[in-house]
């Protein structure tokens, strides 16, 4: 980080959501030494497995990145929708930023978006790229805002 000359509040730690990260003194103790530097400690694919919530209050985490089974069904379903606005409310409430995961179409986004989510990402932005289009995409997604 400092042979790059780059400030710990633009890195990132992004931990998968399990027992290890959840319920490990030590990792949770180590996470919270990493925010203190600054660092941003990313909780990922919350939801697809483990989730139990308590935990959640005294997670040393910034970000909460929903997983994809969460979201999948909100435009089809109406219990996919109550349990993903509840737990994003949830988790605003908690003072997370919340980002979904694979997001693939603008109806999903945009009750994401009623929800009170933050961020999203999924091939309703963009399918992965290598470096020469991601560049070319990025240029074409700047000059439209």
């Amino acid at each position: 980080m400092q042979g790059a000359g780059l400030p710990a509040h633009l890195l990132g730690l992004e931990c998968l959501e399990n027992e290890i990260v959840t319920e490990n003194t030590e990792a949770l103790t180590n996470m919270a030494e990493l925010r203190e530097l600054g660092f941003r400690i990313l909780l990922d694919d919350f939801g697809a497995g483990y989730s139990n919530i308590g935990y959640l209050r005294r997670m040393p985490a910034d970000i909460i990145k929903l997983d994809k089974s969460l979201i999948g069904g909100i435009t089809k379903d109406s219990g996919s929708r109550i349990i993903a606005s509840s737990i994003i409310r949830m988790l605003k409430h908690l003072d997370y930023v919340v980002v979904a995961e694979g997001v693939e179409d603008a109806v999903t986004m945009e009750l994401l978006k009623k929800y009170g989510c933050d961020e999203a990402q999924g091939f309703y932005f963009s399918r992965p790229l290598p470096p020469a289009a991601l560049e070319a995409w990025l240029n074409n997604t700047s000059s439209r805002e």
